[in-house]
């Protein structure tokens, strides 16, 4: 019961800022001595529930910029699949998690205020910068369990790539596409899906979850204190994992 109530929390936060939630799953999925072998199962099915509601609303809002978009699909959806069909360690897995969460919590601490940001100075990447950066998260991505978008959406707030209307829609279709297909390089590993039927309450959990924070983004709170709220869930379980891990 207090997991889930847990994961509805996270994907309340997570979705209202157009995230999924995976690593933050992971993080109480260790916590909770679930078997770690098909946490990127969970985390990544949760992404794809919670994230498919915001990619509904932000598309139909007109907020899809396919051109900024693409560059970083053509890098992530290979090396996502590449990274979860990859075999990993328990001791290296909760390693990188932490590092994963640790980082993401910087980087949105640093970068919360530019989810409502007005300004216009906008700057066009590379293409090659966008499919180095899309391969790199997914790679990252694939071998963790997360979407990557917790890293995407402040890279581009960071190298002021689009408005913010756009970074959202990018980062959560981001975390859609490459979550599954970070669900077929894991079920290389002979892990099936049906180990979640176990774990049923945890999907309905980040439903409710993320229908919640779809209207709490679009009706309470400014984005920009809903991502700063976010930012200080991500350093808690990062801290708090850190502390089950390490001492």
């Amino acid at each position: 019961m207090i997991l889930s109530m847990l994961f509805l929390l996270t994907a309340i936060l997570y979705s209202s800022v157009g995230f999924g939630g995976g690593s933050t799953y992971l993080a109480l999925l260790l916590i909770w001595g679930v078997p770690y072998f098909i946490f990127p199962i969970i985390a990544l099915s949760c992404n794809i529930i919670v994230v498919s509601g915001n990619c509904f609303n932000y598309i139909r809002a007109g907020n899809l910029n396919l051109k900024l978009l693409i560059p970083y699909l053509i890098g992530s959806i290979p090396f996502a699949f590449i990274g979860g069909s990859l075999p990993i360690g328990k001791t290296l897995f909760e390693i990188l998690l932490f590092l994963v969460l640790s980082s993401a919590g910087i980087l949105l601490l640093l970068n919360f205020k530019s989810y409502d940001d007005k300004e216009e100075n906008y700057k066009k990447i590379p293409i090659p910068v966008s499919i180095l950066i899309g391969g790199t998260l997914g790679f990252i991505s694939g071998v963790v369990g997360i979407g990557g978008g917790i890293f995407l959406s402040p890279i581009l707030f960071l190298l002021r790539a689009g408005k913010p209307k756009y970074i959202v829609t990018i980062a959560s279709l981001f975390i859609l596409i490459n979550s599954i297909s970070g669900i077929v390089g894991q079920l290389t590993k002979n892990v099936v899906l049906n180990e979640i039927s176990n774990y049923w309450y945890l999907l309905v959990a980040v439903l409710i979850g993320g229908q919640l924070g779809n209207f709490l983004n679009l009706k309470i709170l400014p984005t920009r204190i809903l991502a700063l709220i976010t930012a200080i869930l991500v350093v808690f379980v990062a801290a708090r994992m850190g502390v089950k891990i390490f001492i």
